[in-house]
């Protein structure tokens, strides 16, 4: 399950069973959430995002630049040292799909990375995932829960470091991951699809060798049982006053270039300024499918999860 495919299974049929309710975008363009288009949230410390402040969570689509993944979130937390923040069930996302109306992880790997595809509107359905990421890092973790709450996994997902602006973080998803159990077994997941993506030309060598360091760390960090395997996050659950996040219809707007806009200090001090980011441009997809929420991901290999 790269991201791409993370919470695309459930009950949803081809060309676009289980249509997302359009009263899920906000009108007239705008953030769903005023707060949403201003960098720390309600009188928060310069350049961070007060808890439930609704923003964007966006990776590009490889090789090509634009948002292709989009998914409303609620932050939990921002610090200098992490960012979590919580998809709730029943959020409205945007995800690619073949330009025929076949989900990405229905296409055969042989094609899956070189036909055309187009954005649609899915909904995320489950018990919701909390993301995890720290500043600098080319991973985020993902929580996974069953429907009564009781944890099934984290999931690694390897991509590029994430690019802070005023509503929200972009990243490029890298194909492989990693899933990690409570028992503190781990198991490379997507290596068919990380292959397929290197023979696509996605994927470069010196790109490959990175993210196979960066497996390695990971792999490492899970051997010493650091953070955030550590640090008691499956306990964790989510405000039961929090709205689910709307989708805005200026979703794929403009953000600054990936040079201007890095997790680093000299980033958060464009961020303080408070300055928004002109917006542009609507989603090009109309059809819209389910995506899969914690169930997905959370199983080992045989249980292949999904993605958007």
């Amino acid at each position: 399950m790269t991201a791409e495919t993370a919470g695309t299974t459930g009950p949803s049929g081809a060309h676009g069973a289980g249509r997302a309710d359009p009263g899920a975008y906000d009108d007239g363009g705008r953030a769903s959430d005023p707060r949403a288009a201003r960098p720390g949230g309600s009188g928060g410390p310069a350049g961070r995002w007060a808890p439930g402040t609704r923003v964007l969570w966006r990776y590009r689509a490889n090789g090509a630049g634009h948002a292709h993944i989009c998914r409303p979130v609620t932050i939990v937390r921002d610090t200098p040292d992490l960012l979590a923040a919580w998809v709730a069930p029943g959020t409205v996302c945007v995800k690619p799909e073949m330009a025929d109306g076949t989900p990405v992880h229905h296409e055969p790997l042989e094609t899956r990375y070189t036909k055309p595809r187009r954005t649609v509107l899915s909904q995320w359905f489950g018990t919701g995932v909390l993301k995890l990421a720290r500043p600098g890092e080319p991973w985020s973790v993902w929580l996974f829960w069953e429907r009564d709450w009781q944890f099934k996994n984290w999931y690694v997902n390897l991509e590029e470091p994430r690019h802070r602006w005023a509503g929200g973080i972009d990243s490029e998803d890298h194909f492989l991951d990693i899933a990690v159990y409570p028992d503190r077994s781990w198991e490379w997941r997507d290596e068919d699809e990380f292959a397929a993506a290197q023979h696509a030309g996605l994927v470069d060598d010196e790109l490959a060798a990175r993210v196979r360091a960066a497996g390695r760390t990971v792999v490492e960090r899970i051997g010493a049982w650091a953070a955030p395997f550590r640090d008691g996050w499956e306990d964790w659950r989510p405000d039961p006053r929090w709205p689910v996040p709307r989708l805005p219809h200026d979703w794929n707007r403009w953000s600054p270039p990936p040079e201007a806009r890095k997790e680093t200090a000299a980033a958060d001090d464009v961020l303080a300024g408070g300055r928004d980011l002109p917006a542009h441009g609507t989603s090009t997809g109309r059809g819209a499918s389910r995506e899969a929420g914690p169930g997905t991901p959370a199983g080992r290999a045989g249980d292949r999860p999904a993605r958007p």
